[in-house]
Order: C-alpha cells, then structure tokens, then sequence
C-alpha cells in the first residue's frame, strides 16, 4: 500500500519560496531571485526584478534591473524609471486621480512612467478608475452636486457617491446587526460600506437599485423597527413615510414608488384582515375533468445589491434546503398534499452553496375567467421579528403579528466585520419554512384563503464550519377551522356521555338486584365506576371511530375541495380520546376477567345407581349389599368440555390479526392514511410519501378491523356454527346426552342454568343403548328435553332466593376448607370422605330444588319481559321463590369469552390502534396484539381451570 501513497499538499502548505506543481500535486522550489505567484501554481520575480524567459511553473529566468531603472513594468517584462515611488511589488505607483502610462501611443515602451492627472474640469469631468490605468467619466453625483469630479467640505462623500449636505438627508445609519439569539450585535462591513450611500441615493435619486439594496439590509436585520434607531429598517422607514407623496403601486397602500414592499402595515389586527377577509380567487378540486391541484407559487428574486436577478418558480426545491430527486421536491406544491422535508446540513457546505444571498418577493400565479395571469402576494410571517414591542410573530392571535413581504434563504454578508472577503462571524439561515395553506370555512367549491409562509431563522456562531452543522425543515401544510367539529365532538361526548351515566346507573341498579342487596355502600359506589369505566369507553370508541372514517371517507372521496384533515397539532385531543378509550377499556376487561374467574359453578349429576353390589365394610369384616356407584367420569367430561368452550370466541383471532395486516400491509391499505389527497392503495417508489395521519391510521385500521370482524361473525354465524361445529350448542346438547346439568352462579342471587336431564333417565350406558336412545329421541319417541313438559328450554337466567343462596353457602362451606383430593396417593381418608359427603349433599341438594322439593326453597320458571332484556335486569325480586326465566339464545355464555365478544374486539381494536400509534408500525402492532390475546387467554385458561377445579370439586389433574 505504501507504493501508491502519495503526500497531501496544497498551494497553502508551499510557502513564499516554492509554488504548487499541479503535475505532480507537490510543492517545488522556485527558481533564484523568484517567490510565489499570487495563484500559487506557479513562480514570479521578486521586486527589483524583470522576467527573461517564463514557460510556466518554475520555468522563468529573471534579470536584475538596474540601478537607474528600478521599477518593472506592470506585466513584468521590463524595467523602467519610476519618478513617483514604488508599490510592495516593485511595480511605479502613481497619486489619487492620477493615472500610470508605461507605453506610448504606438506601445513602445518609456524610459519613465508618466503619471497623467485625469481633467476633472466642467468640459471633462473624468477621473481614474479603480485599477488606475485610464481616466473614465466621474460618477454622476459627483457632478451634479459640486459640479467636479471632487466631493469637498461641507458636502457628504459615502459609499462612493456624493450628497449635498444642504439638502434634508436622512439621518445617519447605524451599521449594526443584531443576532438576538447569540446575544450578539455588530458592525457589518456590508452595511458600513452600502448602509448610508443606499438612504441616500434612495431619497435623493429615487435610485431603485439602491432602494432595493435597502430593503434588503432592513431584511437582513430581521424587519426589527424602532422609533428610535436609525438602522437599516429605521432608515427604510423614515424613507417611507416621507415619500408619501409619489404615490402606490397595483393600488396597494404598502407598495411605495420606487421602494420594495416590505410590510403590510402595522395596525393592530391588519394581520387576520390580510389572511382571512379576502379569498384567493380560484379552486380546486381533487378529481374530475377539471381537476386542479398545482400550487403555481412564484418568485421574483433580488442580490444583496438590489439588482433584479429573475423570476423563477418555486417547482425545483428553490426554497428547499435539503436535497431530494425532481420529483419528491414538487410534490410540496400538489394541493391537498402534506409535505414535511428535514434534514442537517453543514455550515461548510451552506457557505460554498450560499455565498451572496438571495431575497425573495413570494407570490402565487392564477387566471382569471379570460385565462389573464395575475399574482397573488404571499405574506410572510417572520418568527424572528419584533415590532415597536407590540408585534410578537408568535402565536395564534394574528391580532399581534406583523406580516412582512421579502425574506432570505441564508444570510452570509451581514455577519462580516471587516473584511468582505472573510468569513463571516455570523450566518442566519432560514432553519424553518413552513408553506400554511388555510381552507375557507363551509366551502364546497375548494375555495381556499391566501396563503401564508411563515419563516424561523437560526443564527450560527462560525467557529469550525467543517464540523459544524444546522437543522434545516421546509414543510407545506393544509389546514380549517377545526372549530365546528370540536364542537360537534364535545356535544356527541356530552349527549353519549350522559346517556352512558344513565346506563351504567340502570346496570349497577341491576347488580344490586342480583345480588340481593338494596343498600348502598362503597362497593356500590366503585361497582357503578366500572360500570361507568366500560360505558365511557365505549363512548369514546364510537366517538373515534366514527371520526376517523369520517374523515376518511370525506377527505379522500371529494372531488371539489370540502375539508381538509386536521392538523398534527390539532390531533392530539383526538389521541387523547384514544388513550382514554383504551385505558377504560382495559379496566373494564379486567373487570370482566376477574368476574368470570370467581363464578360459582356446580355440575348436578342425574344418574341413578343401577343395582345393588356386595361391599365390604372396613373393619367389621362383613359383606353388605349397597347401591352400584355411579361413575364419575361424565362429570369430569363435562368439566374438561366446560374447561375448553372459556375461552372460545365469536371470531378467530389470529386469523383476524393476520387478515387486518394483509389489507394493511400487502394489498395497500395504509396508503390510504398518507396525508394527500390520492386514494390510491398503491404508490411508486419515486414519488413522494406524504407523512402518516394518525386519525386516517386510526380510521383504516378500525374499519378494517370491524369490517373482517363483522365478516367473521357472520360466517362462523351463517355457514360455521350451522354446517360445521357449534360448541356452544353442543356443549348444551352434551349435557343433556351425559345426563349432568350445570348450575352456575355468575352473582350473588343471579346466575344459569342448563338443564342437562336425560330424557331416557341415564346415561351411564353401553354404546348400543346410547345409539338406541338417541335414535329414539330423533324420531320422537320419547318426551322433550326441556325442564318444563313438552317444552326444548334447556338454558335458562335464574334468579334465586336470598334462603336458598344462604343454603347454597353453607353447604358449599365444606368444599372450600376442605377441597378434596389434592393427589389420589397420599390424600388422607378423612379429607376424601368429608369433600365426598359434601359433593354428594351439594348434588343432592340442588337436584332436590330442580325437583320442586323444598317448597321453602321453590322456583317458579317465567319469560322475561320485553323491557326486561333490553335493560339486562330483572324487575321482580325472588324474594319467597326463585325464578327461572326462559332464555331463548345461550345466555351463559355471558361467563365466556364467547358471550363478551364486542368487549374483547374493542379492546384488540384500541389495544392495535395505541400500539401503532406510538410506533407508526402496522406490524408490530399486530405482533404484540397476538402476544396480548395469548397472553390473557392463558390467564383466562390458567385460572379458570382453577376455580372450576375449587368450585365443583373435579380434581385439577383430570381438567386437560
């Protein structure tokens, strides 16, 4: 590697004596009596010396004048006398407003320089040029106000020009610019030259140029006016207001003759009648034969000197700092597309880019109804700039701002001190731009108000511009007045609110019912909270859905420009419905968890003993006859069956998840959430991606969740459940074939009841008896299923009696100090027999009380009320009788996931909505969705199958 390694050097790094080879990218020595050239590729004599011969680089021989002739001549060639001295460099110099002659009319060389002094008399009127080498015309204001090519006492000489003094001149300027976010104020070098001279050949002369120049020094100072400085826009001023006289411009009262447009004025709430009492005379429209969505801004551009450069579009990333291919750059300036562009840049690069600024005058380019092209100005409105102290551009009251005309990219001049050609001390860069574009409120013709670019500027200290770097952003934005449907928001959520308090009362009052209790206490008081918890959430679910759709539907179906989405900033009320959705609503579901792990559930076996069996009596040694014993394996069927429908939903949930991020993620759905006005689910690679709408997100993702939803529970509903399996159902129909029936207590005095009695009296049978008997009961042979003759009701609500809960309790005492068999090796004989007896007295107990035989304890079986199921409660109190109610569909399932679908949906659906939000990804989104419904439903299995195991006293270990 060391063989193709070369030094790094430079023309810098030669020094006075050697000169930059540019063949072999080395420094060389120069030849005797030689230095340095000023370019430094090359060698030059020293003073006192002429060139001989010089073929580039080294290749120069030089020759010692002499004595007599010690001066060369100005290309270095010759010698010759210099009667009037000699500059640094050897060459003849001659005084002001004289010129140097070395050659004779005919170009033969003199033996002495002349010095010719230039006639500055009234026939004439010339003077040297800066270069010295030939008289030329003075400059006209020297003219016109000492009649010569001098500027003598008392007149004023600055910037090159001459002013009378008699005449009324502006104040003097002070050449100071402030960099009020460093702290720092100094002397421009540019103003100190430029500042004066400009004030005055604009007053004087009406000079444009000049005028112009002025304006943009106001400009470089940030637009800051005072009453009492004299600065740059101090000076602008003071020119405005007396220059009253010469008239306006296009009938605009800001726009003097002859001076730049500046300001819109500064009368207290000037600012919101520009922006908001005109409309800008066209529309535009999304789609159709006439659609129209180009913004034709436009800007006529001037040099720091006040020279007109061109008029150039804003199509090509004009004002865009950052880099980016042709076609993502104009996409800023397609309506209705959000455009958001940041990046950092270092301050080396903005120096070699944006040496000289550039000011711009904005406007935006329509036709009239003759196709007539005509300008709308564009205000500005620079955060940087403070008025009198009156005028804060920060803010939403426009009644404080100052609007303000011309502004600048990058400001690398009025940061130099002394010498122009330095680097400055100072930058200003224009490190935010953002393009506002407000919709007129009920328009339906995409009517819009004039545009507003708002400007923020960053003032950068130069110490190392290598290393150092700026944020730079340029964003357009689109927004309306939002005002209207926050309004119609807070009525929804007053209106749903409430009705939701009225709803959670009627729930808490029917709790109250099931439970038996009519007193209320401070459990009341936290139940009716998270009654209230599960309903607000709901509230603020239909309020969010239902706006996200509407603005996706909306926004993205317009052909004539109606809305407009709501702005990031002007977003976060609605995230914070979605945040407070989510958390109630995972309140609600740990509500609905811990109340289905704390069900009292009892299976009652109906199964008889068949026969007598001979038995040994432990410890008499005797054989007695006793009933057969029934098996307990159908009860523990049932129990595993019961065990495995917990947690089975109206959907399947990772089929859901997966389908939800196939729309999303392949066919193109979140397309549909960009911030542009296409409804395309598909986008090319070299087009602009405009930035995520988090209520579009919110809208899509939620739609297609509840649409795939709705798909499934209708085809598990119509097609599934009817032709393939319905576990539900058929753990009904399981029931009845193994003769078991399920009491379950879901509160205190309320709960259901499935009514497993088999109709052929057992089912402890063989399998040719089974298949015998339910071929009998296909074809009618033998009697119904339900609890009441001649009748299919099978699931039934019931509420019971306060006596037979408290008989219910107290049996049940005994099952939960002792629960049994903890292992069938080593569990001792009394804990078997009493859990035995009390699982025998609980089956026998409630068996009796469906049988009608504790009439203290009866029931009586009814159907609901028609107001009675759409308000969930029951009226009548069971005060002296229980009462079964009729339950048309499988009420139980209330105590299942299956029962409580629309809770779980809504929760997957916000838990999906507030992970994506917070990540921006559809996909981890839908990843951790997955992990939380695993996750509860292990919870949901895990400590189900444990008070399953601790209420109906079936060992754990046969629970599979």
């Amino acid at each position: 590697a060391r063989g193709f390694s070369v030094p790094l050097q430079s023309p810098a790094d030669c020094g006075a004596d050697r000169y930059f080879d540019s063949s072999r990218l080395a420094c060389a020595p120069c030849g005797a009596h030689q230095r340095q050239s000023a370019g430094g590729d090359s060698c030059v004599c020293e003073p006192g010396y002429r060139m001989v011969s010089s073929s580039g680089g080294f290749s120069v021989t030089c020759e010692k004048c002499p004595e007599n002739m010690s001066g060369v001549t100005q290309d270095g060639w010759n010698c010759i006398t210099c009667p009037k001295g000699l500059t640094s460099k050897g060459n003849c110099k001659c005084p002001n407003n004289e010129i140097l002659v070395e050659r004779g009319i005919d170009g033969v060389l003199l033996n002495e320089a002349l010095c010719l002094h230039c006639n500055g008399s009234e026939h004439s009127f010339s003077a040297s040029d800066a270069s010295g080498s030939r008289c030329v015309r003075c400059e006209k204001t020297f003219i016109q106000v000492s009649k010569s090519c001098d500027c003598n006492s008392p007149n004023i000489l600055t910037g090159g020009l001459c002013f009378s003094a008699r005449e009324g001149l502006p104040p003097k300027g002070v050449a100071a610019v402030r960099f009020a976010q460093l702290g720092i104020t100094l002397t421009s070098a540019w103003f100190l030259k430029n500042l004066q001279s400009s004030a005055f050949a604009c007053w004087s002369y009406s000079n444009l140029t000049a005028c112009q120049a002025l304006g943009n020094m106001c400009v470089m100072n940030m637009n800051s006016l005072s009453s009492s400085s004299t600065d740059a826009c101090g000076l602008f001023q003071y020119i405005f207001v007396s220059t009253a006289r010469v008239g306006i411009i296009h009938s605009i009262p800001y726009w003097r003759h002859n001076l730049p447009w500046l300001y819109y004025g500064d009368q207290p709430g000037l600012a919101s009648q520009v922006l908001e009492k005109n409309h800008f005379p066209t529309t535009f429209t999304f789609k159709g034969t006439d659609k129209d969505v180009k913004l034709k801004f436009i800007a006529a551009s001037f040099d720091a000197a006040g020279n007109f450069l061109k008029w150039q579009s804003l199509e090509g990333g004009i004002l865009q700092l950052c880099p980016d291919t042709q076609t993502k750059l104009n996409a800023a300036y397609v309506f209705g597309t959000t455009y958001q562009q940041s990046c950092r840049i270092s301050v080396s690069k903005i120096l070699l880019d944006f040496a000289n600024p550039v000011f711009y005058d904005l406007f935006l380019e329509y036709n009239d109804g003759n196709g007539q092209k005509y300008l709308w100005a564009v205000p500005v409105l620079n955060l940087n700039l403070q008025y009198n102290e009156k005028f804060v551009n920060q803010g939403s009251n426009m009644n404080n701002w100052l609007l303000t005309r011309r502004f600048f990219l990058v400001d690398a001049l009025s940061g130099k001190e002394n010498d122009l050609g330095k680097l400055p001390r100072v930058i200003r860069i224009a490190s935010k731009i953002t393009i506002s574009i407000r919709l007129v409120s009920h328009t339906q013709r995409g009517t819009i108000y004039p545009p507003l670019i708002t400007v923020a500027y960053t003032d950068v200290l130069i110490q190392n511009p290598e290393t150092q770097s700026v944020v730079v952003s340029f964003a357009v934005s689109y927004e309306m007045n939002q005002s209207e449907a926050q309004i119609q928001t807070d009525i929804a959520l007053g209106v749903l609110g409430g009705l939701a308090v009225l709803w959670s009362l009627l729930k808490t009052a029917g709790w109250k019912r099931r439970t038996g209790s009519s007193i209320i206490d401070l459990q009341t008081v936290f139940k009716f909270l998270l009654f209230y918890a599960g309903d607000l959430a709901n509230v603020f679910f239909i309020i969010t859905v239902g706006t996200g759709i509407y603005w996706l539907v909306f926004f993205k179906a317009q052909q004539f420009v109606s809305v407009l989405l709501p702005l990031p900033s002007q977003e976060e009320d609605f995230v914070t419905y979605i945040a407070c959705a989510f958390s109630l609503k995972a309140l609600q579901f740990l509500h609905l968890l811990v109340s289905q792990l704390a069900i009292d559930i009892f299976f009652i076996d109906w199964e008889r003993p068949k026969g007598k069996v001979l038995k040994a009596v432990e410890g008499e040694g005797v054989i007695k006859s006793a009933a057969a014993p029934v098996s307990i394996w159908r009860t523990y069927f049932i129990a595993n069956e019961w065990n495995e429908i917990q947690t089975v939903r109206k959907i399947n949930p990772l089929f859901q998840v997966l389908a939800v991020l196939f729309f999303l993620e392949v066919v193109g759905f979140s397309n549909l959430a960009l911030m542009d006005a296409s409804s395309s689910l598909t986008r090319s690679s070299e087009s602009y991606v405009a930035p995520w709408s988090r209520i579009l997100r919110f809208g899509v993702s939620a739609a297609l969740w509840i649409a795939i939803a709705i798909l499934q529970v209708i085809f598990f509903a119509v097609i599934y459940e009817r032709f393939v399996e319905d576990k539900i159902s058929q753990f009904v129909d399981l029931c009845c074939v193994s003769n078991i029936s399920v009491f379950l207590l879901s509160h205190n005095c309320f709960g259901h009841y499935i009514h497993g009695r088999s109709v052929h009296g057992h089912a402890d049978t063989n399998m040719e008896e089974m298949n015998m008997n339910l071929k009998r009961e296909a074809e009618n042979l033998c009697s119904q299923r339900g609890l009441l003759p001649n009748t299919d009701g099978q699931t039934f609500q019931i509420s019971i009696s306060r006596k037979m809960r408290l008989h219910y309790d107290w049996i049940h005492e005994t099952l939960t100090k002792k629960r049994g068999p903890a292992r069938l090796l080593d569990s001792s004989a009394n804990t078997f027999e009493q859990s035995t007896r009390a699982y025998n007295t609980m089956n026998k107990f409630l068996s009796s009380f469906i049988d009608h035989v504790h009439k203290e304890t009866d029931y009586i079986v009814k159907d609901k009320l028609l107001l009675e199921r759409i308000l969930g409660m029951e009226f009548m109190e069971p005060i002296d009788k229980s009462i079964f109610y009729n339950d048309e569909g499988h009420s139980f399932s209330d105590v299942l996931y299956y029962g409580n679908e629309t809770t779980l949906l809504i929760f997957d659906i916000l838990f999906f909505s507030v992970v994506d939000l917070a990540s921006q990804s559809f996909v981890l989104a839908a990843i951790l969705t997955y992990l939380q419904q695993e996750f509860f439903r292990f919870i949901r299995n895990t400590l189900g199958q444990k008070n399953l195991a601790s209420k109906t006293l079936v060992d754990q270990r046969f629970l599979i």
